[in-house]
């Protein structure tokens, strides 16, 4: 991944990932049934929760909604 972010901000991303992955589990989605729901590929959430990729607001409304949850909840 080029390190085109400062430190603090890739830490945060990956932060995001973690998050947004233990949701996920905690609510008994797989990657697939996930992805179904929210209409992200399965590459993105992977980059997502792998803290490799910079997340659109439109997908965290997404993601926040199939998991229940607010945008700043997610992001903390």
């Amino acid at each position: 991944m080029p390190r085109d972010h400062p430190d603090w901000i890739i830490e945060r991303r990956r932060e995001l990932g973690e998050r947004i992955g233990d949701l996920r589990a905690a609510k008994h989605f797989t990657q697939d049934s996930f992805c179904a729901a929210t209409g992200l590929s399965r590459s993105n959430l992977q980059r997502i929760e792998g803290g490799q990729a910079d997340i659109r607001y439109s997908e965290l409304l997404r993601i926040a909604a199939v998991l229940e949850t607010s945008v700043s909840a997610l992001v903390g």
